[in-house]
């Protein structure tokens, strides 16, 4: 615990029960640490929550340069991949479901640019938004399976080929059905998508 005022974005103690297993690359005593590993989480937690700056990381949480570059550990050990992973399957369990699902929702969203978007962004002719396009996969329940971001102009269908094999990696190619909206439509998409990785694409119409 710590004796600052907390932020909203503080992590809970049932939160870091959960979340320490997979944080901890070095020991909480380790002699290289000078700062709490559960408040450079909050630190993390803060940024993402409030979509601030690096360099505006509050001066009662650990520096912004210490909780980037652990952030950068974390990232390349693939921690919340993993966390992700773990408790999407232990909340299916919890629904009565098998921890891999058998079927999947593709779809994109498209998120308008900020200075941050650099080259990524691009312009969406059907969203009619500048930005940059975010693709994801979920199971039936809405438990996230895979994301990657792209530019805007990116169509769906280009992408349906690198979202299959995400899903069937995570997911220990148990995914067999996907339902997708009218932007994944292509006879050829979806051959590549079921002769490639097993993964028959049905077209929900809206």
């Amino acid at each position: 615990m710590t004796d600052r005022k907390a932020y909203p974005s503080d992590v809970s103690d049932e939160e870091w029960t959960f979340v320490a297993p997979y944080l901890s690359l070095l020991s909480e005593n380790a002699r290289q640490r000078r700062h709490s590993l559960r408040e450079v989480f909050n630190g993390l937690r803060y940024i993402v929550k409030s979509g601030a700056t690096w360099r505006l990381m509050p001066n009662d949480l650990p520096p912004w340069e210490i909780v980037y570059q652990q952030t950068r550990r974390w990232l390349d050990a693939g921690v919340f991949l993993a966390m992700a992973d773990d408790l999407r399957a232990i909340l299916r369990l919890a629904d009565g479901r098998a921890p891999d699902p058998s079927a999947a929702i593709f779809d994109s969203r498209t998120l308008r640019s900020t200075p941050e978007s650099g080259a990524r962004a691009g312009y969406d002719g059907a969203k009619r938004k500048k930005g940059s396009k975010v693709h994801m996969a979920v199971d039936t329940l809405g438990h996230l399976l895979a994301l990657h971001v792209t530019s805007a102009t990116e169509q769906d269908r280009a992408q349906a080929a690198a979202l299959a094999q995400a899903v069937q990696t995570a997911t220990d190619q148990a995914v067999e059905l996907c339902w997708v909206d009218q932007g994944y439509t292509g006879q050829e998409v979806a051959e590549q998508v079921e002769d490639d990785h097993g993964i028959r694409l049905e077209v929900v119409k809206t």
